[in-house]
């Protein structure tokens, strides 16, 4: 029995990450990428275009840019279409692929900050109901206290 394909990793982008459309009459379009992985990825477009239309695309990433030639898909809702890479340089994929690694390392790190900040709320509770415990047993123990020395330092009894 064979393996099931692993889905390649993909970034979320949190900022706005332009993209431009060349198609092959050499008309354009600029839209804004969503998510991308190394197979394809989801765009938001101001206008949805044919499905299986080959277009060049180009983003800017932080490790550069990224030229590709991709095959439109079936879009996913009225502003949102998914592509698929039809080919990528060597050097775009290079590129592309130290983005998605760079993006996956920091998501890692910010997951595991998240576990710690959770882990250490769990372990060390809040204090303030221990303070008011002992900030009152103080308090009765020193009005205790008065109470005596007013009371034997006045001969009540007498």
């Amino acid at each position: 029995m064979g393996s099931l394909p692993q889905r390649a990793p993909r970034v979320y982008f949190d900022t706005v990450t332009p993209a431009v459309l060349r198609f092959q009459n050499g008309q354009r379009t600029s839209g804004t990428l969503h998510v991308v992985s190394l197979t394809g990825g989801l765009l938001s477009l101001p206008t949805l275009i044919v499905q299986g239309a080959q277009v060049k695309l180009m983003f800017l990433t932080r490790t550069g840019s990224v030229l590709g030639a991709a095959e439109l898909l079936t879009p996913v809702n009225p502003q949102r279409q998914p592509f698929r890479f039809i080919s990528l340089d060597s050097t775009d994929r290079r590129r592309l692929g130290a983005t998605i690694q760079e993006s996956l390392k920091l998501n890692n790190e910010q997951q595991w900050i998240e576990k710690f900040r959770a882990a250490s709320a769990e372990r060390c509770p809040s204090r303030k109901p221990i303070l008011r415990a002992l900030f009152g047993t103080v308090a009765l123990a020193a009005l205790a206290w008065v109470s005596a020395v007013y009371l034997l330092h006045f001969d009540w009894l007498k």
